[in-house]
């Protein structure tokens, strides 16, 4: 397939997805991925929210550089002030990248922005009956499949190379080497223990603790270490699991960087975990997992390779949606981890190391 976009092998590219979480810029890199192998040569910047500047050093195979998204009203995201936006704005245009590739969303709110960067070209999606910067090369936004596969569409689109829709998680060797000291120093052998991670950025996509509580008790009775992960603000939550759950628990929340618990993760037999980024994080390193649905789109953000709780016993992902009459008990939730224990043992994955 021919790239649609008329650019230079040694393009300036600008990436603009300003979005928060974790799994919202890890279901972006297939699609980054994509624009890579048509692009070798460019110079690829991202444009993200201010603390995500760690993607761009992990990526740094398919990211050149990263900025600041200075916010932009409608956007409530990095929203600053208008003079921040202004100034940002009259620095970028002097810039003339020669494309702006939009991978926010439907194109809605970010679109006029996008044109006020001042790109030769613009590419993206958006939304039928609403602002379109160029028909050419702007996909009206689809409205189903997969977060990952929404992106891929994007770039199959611009004619860019098609990609499969792995996510993937690189490793530095110095974090592989933390993360399996970290094991040691709490005597946890690969694949003999369980990861529950039970929180979530917002209360509304949060399994009850209960029905953690209940899974962790039932794994730790059967023999399996449960090791409960965590940012250090939802320590209260994991420590309340842990106190009901007592020695065959072990509480990491707040206590790991993001390589340290990625080997912990690749090391466990099976992630049990709100939809939320862990989720995808557990994807892109090939951890099984059961995965509970409280209040998002199971068909958009589910990993890959999974199957529901009425499925039969196949696919790595196991998603349990919480929503539907009696599917998120502690039984159900446990039904899919014993089956994905229960299955042929898969060789622990090779290490791909960032440089």
């Amino acid at each position: 397939m021919t790239c649609r976009l008329p650019i230079p092998l040694t393009a300036h590219i600008l990436v603009v997805r300003s979005l928060p979480g974790l799994g919202d810029l890890l279901c972006a890199v297939p699609a980054l991925r994509s624009l890579r192998a048509a692009c070798p040569f460019a110079k690829i910047t991202w444009l993200g929210l201010p603390g995500t500047e760690w993607f761009s050093q992990r990526f740094d195979h398919l990211i050149d550089q990263w900025l600041p998204f200075p916010g932009f009203p409608g956007i409530p995201e990095g929203w600053q002030s208008p003079q921040k936006t202004i100034e940002f704005l009259e620095q970028i245009q002097r810039q003339r990248y020669d494309l702006v590739l939009q991978l926010h969303g439907d194109g809605s709110s970010i679109n006029p922005f996008l044109v006020l960067l001042g790109g030769r070209q613009q590419a993206g999606f958006y939304l039928p009956g609403q602002f379109c910067p160029d028909p050419r090369y702007f996909l009206p936004y689809p409205q189903r499949g997969s977060e990952v596969e929404r992106l891929l569409r994007l770039t199959e689109f611009l004619g860019l190379p098609k990609q499969q829709p792995e996510l993937e998680f690189p490793l530095t060797a110095d974090e592989y080497e933390a993360g399996l000291q970290l094991l040691s120093s709490h005597d946890l052998s690969p694949g003999q223990y369980i990861c529950l991670h039970p929180g979530a950025n917002s209360a509304d996509r949060r399994w009850s603790i209960d029905g953690f509580t209940q899974v962790a008790q039932s794994l730790a009775n059967q023999g399996y270490h449960v090791v409960l992960t965590g940012t250090d603000a939802e320590r209260e939550l994991t420590t309340q699991i842990c106190a009901a759950v007592g020695a065959g628990s072990l509480n990491l929340a707040g206590c790991t960087a993001l390589g340290e618990l990625a080997v912990l993760l690749q090391q466990a037999a099976l992630l049990i975990c709100n939809d939320t980024g862990i989720s995808h994080l557990g994807a892109a390193l090939k951890v099984p997992s059961v995965v509970v649905f409280s209040n998002s789109e199971v068909e958009r953000w589910a990993p890959g390779d999974r199957v529901s709780a009425q499925a039969s016993d196949q696919g790595r992902h196991r998603i349990v949606d919480s929503r539907q009459t009696g599917a998120a008990t502690a039984w159900a939730v446990l039904a899919q981890a014993r089956s994905l224990l229960n299955a042929q043992p898969q060789p622990l994955p090779q290490v791909c190391y960032a440089r």
